[in-house]
């Protein structure tokens, strides 16, 4: 219904509810500010605009009819725009308050959790706690132009008018120098000057800032509108200098490693060039009731977005899950087969990968026999599994597990470009060679370690006279790798520890490359010393090479040995469930038990149980590595979509190509 403001009546004033009409003392404040939330609570009206936009004329015809009223409601109005300090707010309102990321995120948790005292004098917690609804921004931006300027008109007699423009020009105006000064403050900090390039690092870019404001104040104040429009102009290219001469610290960032302090600080820095930039259009702009209530809405938005920690760390990781995933894509190309050699030689590399690993089977039952209490079993068994893991990459040998991890943000680094046909085509061969090329993997894993097992069993029984394991632990074994029972999900759950490692493994390199420890090693003056300059430089460059791999199979070995005790703590069961080391438990039970096993339905269960434990293994942690890497290169639904059809088209077409190798390149 639409309400003509102009046009008294009795139906309008009795729209209004009484908790709206009834205005409190306007010096008090804590009544003042509970009045304005009830007020915008009403006007929400449950989140549906019509009705808003309804309630909102109602009231402006109230006031219209109701000169008393009116006069009340302004000087409720201007008690509360004296009491509080708006230039800041203007400034900084929806954007970061605090010097680093972990500062932030603490003051977000305590303004979410602890309640807002009604006598604040702090304008960003008042107007988030009146328009406390992030849906508010909706019906903000929606409310009619012609009641939105008589409301306007009615909040400043015709004396007031021209004190009421010069206070609200030099409240946005302070909030241009605030900018300018955050903006400079930003870009002179060393640690973001010092990834800036060459020609980015003038101080005078950030410097100048404030200047340029206060010639754009002297020429508002002069009322020389081509001065003013000249400083305008000025202070736009200068903001846009200094936002170009920050944005070079990205490529260092590629290069050399993420900080997490001056991703947050660049972004800081964007915030408030656009700020600043939104300040000017506002000041500049031919309607100002409607361009101070479009600037209300956006910071009311923005204000709720800078209260969310979930936002925050999303807004931060994404650039460092980039290089994670770049890091990651570099080591995953080598667990790609392309060619019927290449599936040969994975075949080889995984033959020997699951020998070793029955060595790791053989190392766990003796360090289960020691009785060691849990969390030092825990820790033996983590070790051994590092050790092993670590043996197997200096033999230049393949652990199928840790493959999927590696391999999904090689395939995410192909997504970059797929705006053609023969782009999305290119990428279903890829994950074709990838899949052809973990089941090479898994396959030479298992089929070696079964052997191996047999091997070491022989030794054992020719050594000892008894079998690798006891019966009683062969019953063990067997009846806790059943098909009935909670195996599968704890190959899942083993699958988020194998992406866990390769997260590890990309943090640990980021940060050795960031501190720049492979040059500290290289110069350091005992490495020098002890070896040379030519082998010091040898032993840095090996450590560059390699802290990647040797962080991701740590960290995989301790993981796979402490989780399972650090879960079992806090009354969670849990064990791990890898398919090459339950292959081998499995084959040393069977050596145990006799040829009777074959006969026994538990067994059968128990190989059903296994066989899936390694594509759930290679399913989840691949999933998750792909999410990961997807969002680090911003792929969006439509491709997505593209993608699965083409492969879904692909498997209906040639599902033997991702099984078999081509028979030529």
């Amino acid at each position: 219904m639409h309400v003509n403001p102009d046009a008294p009546s009795a139906a309008a004033a009795a729209a209004v509810p009484p908790a709206v009409r009834t205005l409190p003392d306007p010096t008090q404040r804590a009544a003042r500010h509970v009045w304005w939330r009830a007020w915008a609570a009403w006007l929400r009206a449950g989140g549906a605009v019509p009705e808003s936009r309804r309630r909102f004329e109602a009231w402006v015809a109230q006031l219209a009819q109701d000169p008393a009223q009116a006069r009340a409601v302004r000087r409720l109005w201007w008690h509360t725009l004296q009491d509080l300090e708006l230039a800041p707010w203007l400034a900084d309102e929806g954007i970061a308050q605090q010097p680093s990321w972990s500062a932030e995120a603490m003051l977000r948790l305590r303004q979410h959790w602890l309640p807002v005292a009604p006598t604040t004098r702090d304008a960003h917690t008042l107007l988030l706690w009146i328009f406390d609804d992030p849906r508010d921004e909706r019906w903000l931006r929606a409310l009619p132009r012609h009641a939105l300027q008589r409301l306007f008109t009615l909040m400043a007699t015709d004396t007031e008018a021209p004190r009421a423009r010069e206070q609200w020009t030099a409240w946005v105006l302070d909030a241009l120098h605030l900018c300018a000064l955050r903006v400079a403050e930003t870009g002179t900090q060393p640690d973001l000057r010092q990834r800036m390039g060459e020609g980015a690092r003038r101080l005078r870019v950030f410097l100048d800032l404030p200047s340029r404001v206060a010639a754009l104040r002297d020429a508002l104040a002069a009322g020389d509108a081509e001065a003013a429009h000249r400083a305008e102009q000025a202070l736009r290219a200068a903001l846009d200098e200094a936002r170009h001469a920050a944005y070079t610290a990205y490529g260092h960032l590629q290069e050399a490693g993420v900080a997490m302090s001056v991703v947050f600080a660049l972004r800081q820095l964007r915030l408030r060039v656009l700020r600043a930039k939104l300040l000017l259009r506002l000041l500049r702009s031919p309607d100002p009731a409607r361009a101070t209530l479009h600037m209300l809405a956006r910071l009311v938005r923005q204000g709720h977005e800078a209260r969310s920690v979930r936002a925050l760390w999303l807004q931060l990781s994404q650039l460092l899950a980039e290089r994670v995933s770049q890091r990651s894509a570099e080591t995953g190309e080598h667990y790609i087969t392309r060619t019927a050699a290449e599936y040969r030689a994975m075949l080889w590399r995984a033959a020997g990968g699951g020998a070793v690993l029955g060595l790791t089977t053989w190392c766990k039952f003796l360090l289960g026999g020691l009785g060691l209490a849990a969390f030092w079993a825990g820790l033996a068994a983590g070790l051994n599994y590092a050790f092993w893991f670590v043996v197997i990459m200096l033999l230049h040998l393949t652990v199928a597990t840790k493959q999927p991890a590696m391999t999904a943000p090689a395939m995410a680094a192909r997504l970059k470009d797929l705006h053609s046909r023969e782009a999305v085509l290119r990428f279903v061969d890829e994950v074709a060679h990838l899949v052809r090329s973990q089941s090479a993997a898994v396959i030479g894993n298992v089929v070696a370690v079964i052997p191996a097992v047999w091997a070491l069993h022989a030794l054992h029984v020719a050594w000892t006279g008894a079998p690798l394991i006891e019966t009683a632990q062969a019953e063990y074994v067997l009846a806790k790798h059943q098909l009935l029972g909670p195996t599968l999900l704890l190959a899942a759950g083993t699958g988020v520890l194998l992406f866990a490692s390769s997260q590890i493994a990309g943090w640990v390199e980021n940060a050795f490359v960031l501190h720049r420890l492979h040059e500290a090693l290289a110069h350091h003056p005992r490495s020098v010393a002890l070896l040379g300059a030519k082998r010091a430089q040898a032993w840095a460059e090996w450590w560059r090479t390699n802290i990647s791999g040797l962080a991701a199979n740590i960290s995989l070995g301790l993981l796979l040995g402490l989780a399972p005790v650090a879960l079992q703590f806090f009354g969670i069961p849990f064990d791990v469930r890898h398919v090459t080391l339950v292959t081998g438990q499995m084959a040393a039970a069977a050596l145990s038990l006799g040829a009777d096993v074959w006969a026994r339905p538990d067994w059968w269960l128990a190989v059903a149980a296994t066989a899936l434990v390694g594509p759930i293994n290679v399913a989840v942690s691949f999933y998750l590595a792909l999410r990961l890497a997807l969002r680090a290169q911003g792929v969006n639904h439509v491709n997505r979509e593209r993608i699965a059809q083409a492969l879904r088209h692909r498997w209906r077409r040639a599902p033997g190509s991702f099984f078999w190798p081509p028979r030529s390149a």
